[in-house]
This record gives structure tokens, sequence and C-alpha cells, in this order.
């Protein structure tokens, strides 16, 4: 990669993105893509798996809260600087059922000394909205996410 000096944001997203998705072994053992990645957002998909499925043949809420939390990560982090999640908090609005594709969209609402707050919105392929997260997180001094 090129000295960080040139790069575009946009650049050291992308480069941030396949960082992360490289290491992340939760993530890629779930399935989850990136489908787009920004400064300060992030959008991630994964499809419902029959091990997913709770005992009411739904998707489990845990592994709707861990594809909405790793589209947080992935936006918090976008800008290179170690961040980590301080709290966050669900809302489940639908179910999601076997081999539906929900796509986790991560936007960044506020980034203020080192602490930042997301809304992440989890729908379906119709459209409809699954879940919310709020993720609270915080930036650790002086550490970058991936080498440059």
């Amino acid at each position: 990669m090129s000295d960080a000096g040139t790069l575009t944001p946009q650049q050291i997203a992308d480069h941030v993105g396949r960082g992360m998705l490289a290491d992340d072994a939760a993530s890629l053992g779930l399935g989850m893509t990136i489908e787009a990645m920004g400064p300060g957002t992030s959008r991630m998909s994964m499809r419902v798996r029959p091990e997913m499925l709770n005992g009411f043949k739904i998707c489990h809420g845990g592994y709707i809260t861990t594809l909405a939390d790793s589209a947080f990560a992935f936006a918090c982090n976008s800008y290179n600087e170690l961040t980590v999640a301080a709290g966050i908090t669900v809302d489940f609005l639908a179910p999601a059922r076997l081999d539906d594709v929900l796509v986790a969209e991560a936007k960044e609402i506020s980034r203020a000394g080192r602490t930042g707050l997301y809304d992440v919105q989890v729908r379906n392929q119709e459209g409809v909205l699954v879940a919310v997260l709020r993720g609270r997180s915080y930036r650790l001094k002086d550490r970058q996410t991936v080498p440059l």
C-alpha cells in the first residue's frame, strides 16, 4: 500500500475493510461479505443458514446481532484508527427466515474525541427492516486498525 498521506479516505476505508475481514474468523465463518465500505459507513450481508435457526425456525437473534455488530465494527474502524465497541443496544422488529439474505448498513451519527455513535439497520432481501442496532465506540490512542 502506498504512503498513507497520498490515500483518499475512501481508499483507506477499502484497505481497512479488506484487512479486517481477512482476519475476522467470526464474520467469515458466518459467511459475511462486505458489500460496501466508506468513511464512517459499511454495508455487510449474510445468508441465513439452517444452523442459524432457533427452535421457532427463525434466525436466532444472536446471529442478527453479530451481523449488525460486524457492520458497526467495520464502519467505526474505517478511518484506520483502532476502535472498539463500548456498548450496543439491539431491537428486533421482524423475523428472519432460512435463506433470507440479511444486509446490515452502518452509518456514523457522531464522532468526537475518542468516542463515536453509529446506527445499523438490518434488512432482508425484500427490504423489510429486521433489526436496528445503536453502537457506541471508543477509539484507542495512536493505533492503526491495519498496517498501511
